[in-house]
């Protein structure tokens, strides 16, 4: 896996600008903060970020990967604002859950998703070696 950074874009923080990769392409569903009982952790968006982190790297440890192995995630954004607002423990959630390495990564915002209490959902890629 060769993550890519070109330097005429901006320094990336929190994801890379592309990523190479070559195996077994796995597609994880999107998750969010759902706990195995099917209902939403409380504690606002962080805790619910690690929740739905945890679900698809718990997903993909069973598909047979890992989070190195992640190539591009997703990320659906109920409140914008508030998600900016905690990135930094966000981050924080990301390097201790999922390391120090980061996939191609975009944020969406929307106006709801499929569960009205879930506040972020994250759908991905990876790519077993």
């Amino acid at each position: 896996m060769k993550r890519v950074n070109p330097p005429q874009l901006a320094t990336p923080s929190g994801f890379s600008h592309a990523v190479v990769a070559t195996g077994t392409t796995v597609f994880l569903a999107g998750q969010t903060g759902m706990a195995a009982d099917g209902t939403i952790v409380p504690g606002g968006v962080v805790a619910q970020f690690e929740q739905a982190l945890t679900n698809l790297l718990t997903a993909l440890d069973w598909a047979g990967g890992s989070p190195a192995d992640l190539t591009s995630l997703t990320i659906y954004i109920v409140d914008m604002d508030d998600y900016r607002a905690h990135a930094r423990d966000i981050g924080a959630v990301w390097k201790r859950v999922a390391g120090a390495d980061y996939p191609a990564m975009a944020g969406i915002g929307v106006a709801r998703l499929w569960d009205a209490d879930a506040v972020v959902e994250v759908q991905g890629f990876a790519v077993l070696p």
